[in-house]
């Protein structure tokens, strides 16, 4: 089967649309989306509305940070997340806000563990941006039985695997290279972000994981973006959100 996992959408209609044709061209039968489906981006009804919709067609959705903000607005703006929590919220329905609050904030599947940020401390949104917090994560996947994580959170697409020693190595992919992942080998991959990629490259990004052939694919996707930034613009949110994502940052 081939599962496309998406993470980091950001109620970014235009790029979640993009990526969700280019998986359909790819032959992919399940979609799995690792949380923070709103913050940042100008399209939550629109978001929420699809991913209830694919969640009853068979996706797997998990929470994430921005998820839960949209529910629960933090008070003081400190941040650039909460600075469109609130206004999030608003824009929301009760019906959106429940479906956001009652997503798991992990899901495991024999021995793959699916989780937004760290499977080391789920509710503490760690991120997974070095090979010693995926050692990390790795070990607190493998006390649950499982030993392949997918993660998002970090908008950025990573493999983290066993070297000669005990910690692991991290290998930066090429899209559309297939990388050969049997099942028994233990690894951490960071999916990367549909929504807001901060990589210094503004295409959308998504991975595709065949388990019949045993082989992992990171894509990148372009899309509108000019037209993704107009939304945030229109909304009147903040503009340097609509600027980073026309630089990829």
């Amino acid at each position: 089967m081939k599962t496309a996992f998406m993470s980091d959408l950001h109620a970014n209609r235009q790029a979640l649309e993009a990526c969700l044709a280019h998986a359909q061209a790819q032959g992919v039968q399940r979609h799995a989306f690792l949380g923070d489906l709103v913050g940042y981006g100008g399209d939550p009804v629109w978001t929420v509305d699809t991913l209830i919709s694919l969640q009853a067609q068979g996706a797997l959705v998990l929470r994430g940070n921005h998820d839960d903000m949209a529910v629960a607005p933090p008070t003081e703006r400190t941040h650039a997340g909460a600075s469109t929590a609130a206004w999030t919220h608003d824009q929301l329905h009760a019906d959106h806000r429940a479906f956001l609050a009652g997503l798991p904030l992990l899901l495991q599947e024999g021995p793959v563990l699916m989780v937004h940020a760290s499977a080391e401390r789920p509710p503490q949104w760690v991120y997974v941006d070095d090979e010693r917090s995926a050692d990390r994560c790795l070990a607190a996947a493998e006390g649950m039985g499982a030993r392949q994580v997918f993660v998002g959170h970090v908008h950025r697409q990573r493999l983290y695997y066993p070297g000669t020693g005990r910690q692991l190595m991290c290998f930066t992919p090429t899209a559309d290279v297939g990388i050969p992942l049997p099942a028994h080998r233990p690894c951490v991959v960071t999916v990367g972000s549909v929504g807001q990629p901060r990589d210094g490259d503004p295409r959308a990004m998504y991975a595709v994981h065949d388990s019949h052939t045993h082989r992992l694919t990171f894509h990148r996707v372009p899309y509108d973006i000019h037209a993704a930034a107009d939304t945030i613009r229109r909304a009147g949110l903040p503009a340097f959100l609509a600027d980073r994502l026309e630089v990829g940052q």
